[in-house]
This record gives C-alpha cells, structure tokens and sequence, in this order.
C-alpha cells in the first residue's frame, strides 16, 4: 500500500483490521505484548502524507473585494468553479479556521466567523455528509471558540464544532526536516477534504500569519520547538497536510502585534478574500500584497514550492480580481 497517499477508506480499514488483531490476541489469553493498533505506526520509518488536493485540477487565484465577508467567501470559491469543485456528495470535511485565541472578532487574531459560516454552508450545499470545525488553540479552548464566534456560526450553519480533547490526538510520523513524530489531531487523519481557512496578521517571528502557519492547529505537543526553524518546520506541515482549498480571510487583518494582537488600533479592514486550490500562492500573494514580504524574506515559500506543494511565483498563475 502507497503510504504517500492514505484515504478516509484506507484509514478506516486499517483501525477495522487493527482493531480485530487485538480482540483476537486478548481472546487467546497470549502474554505477549499487544501492539498499539494505531493505524499509522505500521512502518514508522515511512513519514505519512496526507494529500488532499484535488488530482488534475489547474489552480487560480480569486482576490474578491467587498463589504460582506460571507458574501466575500461566496463569490471567491464560485469564482474557482464552485464548492461543487471542491466537495462531493459524502465527503467528511474539515474546515480550518484559526480560532487560536481569546479575542473577539474585531480584534482581528481568529478567522472572521461569517467567513467560516458561509463556507460550511457551501460544503452541506455540495453534498458533505459532515462539516467539522476544530482548531488547537493557544490560550483556553473555550474560550477561544467562544469569543470568537466561530463556535456559535459553526453549529448555527450545521457543523459540527470539536474541542480537542487529549483522546482527539494520535502520534503519527509526518517526517520533514523539523516535524517528525508528532501527535496529529484525529480529525485531520480521517477526513476526505481540508479546507483550510486562515486570518492574515502580523507575526512576531515570521512578519506574517497565513495558511501554512495555520497548520500549526492541527499538532499538539512541543510546539514551540518548532520555532526554532520556523521556516523547515512550515515547509513540513505544508508537506504533511495538503489542504483541498486555502480561503485567505483578509476582511480585517492585524497589522501590528500579532498574532495574538488585542488593540483594534493593529487593526485595518481591508476587506479582500483570497481563494486558491494552491496553498503557497494563496500564502504568497497575501504576504506581499498585504504585508509587502516577498519570497526573499519568507524562506518557507521557497521551501515549500521545492517540495512540490505549490508555487510561490503567484503571478504565473491566472488571477481573477474582482469587487463584489
């Protein structure tokens, strides 16, 4: 079996088959040790990948521009042909947002609930069997998915909102230069389409907070020991994880002290979604038009394009830029 490659089917077809092994061995009343019937760890040396893009599909960027961020979100996927592109009828999907702080949503550090809302809402409309939102948050889960709405716009558009609990995480091998083993939240190993959908803010470490810095909400563990490279550490979750579609929410952005912020004087409205099937375009034409940081400065960029998750020379891809 390719383990570059591991469906939603596979993976429930390997815990089956784990599972049974384990039912069989405590039957016969064997005292040999059990092993974990975890289904990654069967060839640990084999870093697992979790490709979730859509095969053959050629990405363009959508930059919307407007004064209703749902509206907003609407316009730039029907703009990329559509959730229907995206989504099939029983497709389990994750939407993504950053709900990783205690903060309201004016304060510009969590993805803007209306954002999140309309794109759930698309994926049932498409034909999603379920909707999960989930994030690992920063400060208190709670209140993090309280006080940033997304919570409340998730369950009212038909998800269903998961706060980790220490149960929802599996330690799987995600390899790259700086990741490896890391406890992985279940959510992101079981299901068929990841939508990713960050806030752009300001980043004490990296100047800037987009989609591949949003990845950090799938892990748990030592996170702050990936800062110490940050740039390989984002190269590697962008391997690991290949998200379906990037929704880039720009409606407000932190400007200054982020990524956690807390003064709405950081805070601009700009309001602009930026939708791409390509994570690393979608990251770069965010960093530079928003925060004017280019490929020379965000090494991740380039280290995730030589990876092959995408390029960060968005400009060779055709932009479609439009008011709404």
């Amino acid at each position: 079996m390719d383990n570059e490659r591991l469906t939603r089917r596979e993976f429930l077809s390997r815990t089956g088959k784990a599972a049974g092994l384990a039912a069989l061995t405590s039957t016969a009343g064997l005292a040999l040790h059990v092993r974990d019937p975890r289904p990654f760890d069967e060839d640990e040396t084999k870093p697992l990948v979790r490709d979730l893009r859509i095969a053959g599909l050629a990405p363009r960027l959508a930059v919307v521009h407007g004064e209703d961020p749902a509206l907003l979100a609407r316009a730039s996927i029907e703009k990329l042909g559509g959730m229907g592109t995206f989504i099939k009828r029983g497709d389990v999907v994750v939407v993504k947002p950053n709900i990783g702080w205690d903060r309201m949503p004016e304060q510009a550090a969590n993805t803007n609930p209306a954002v999140v809302r309309e794109i759930i809402q698309l994926c049932l409309a498409a034909g999603a069997a379920k909707v999960i939102v989930t994030d690992v948050t920063c400060n208190e889960t709670e209140r993090c998915f309280q006080r940033s709405g997304i919570a409340r716009a998730a369950e009212e558009a038909g998800a269903e909102v998961r706060r980790p609990r220490e149960s929802d995480f599996t330690e799987v091998n995600t390899g790259g230069v700086m990741l490896g083993k890391q406890p992985v939240l279940k959510s992101f190993l079981e299901a068929d389409k990841v939508i990713n959908v960050p806030i752009a803010k300001h980043h004490s470490l990296t100047g800037t907070t987009l989609a591949l810095k949003n990845l950090y909400g799938i892990i748990s563990g030592n996170r702050s020991r990936l800062h110490q490279d940050i740039h390989n550490s984002l190269a590697d979750l962008g391997n690991f994880l290949r998200p379906t579609l990037t929704v880039v929410d720009a409606f407000r952005i932190l400007r200054r002290n982020g990524p956690q912020g807390g003064n709405l004087a950081d805070v601009e409205y700009t309001k602009t979604l930026v939708a791409c099937a390509d994570t690393v375009a979608a990251d770069a034409y965010a960093a530079e038009t928003f925060f004017g940081l280019t490929r020379d400065r965000l090494n991740y960029l380039g280290f995730a394009q030589e990876r092959g998750l995408g390029t960060a020379d968005y400009r060779t891809l055709p932009i479609d830029e439009f008011t709404v």
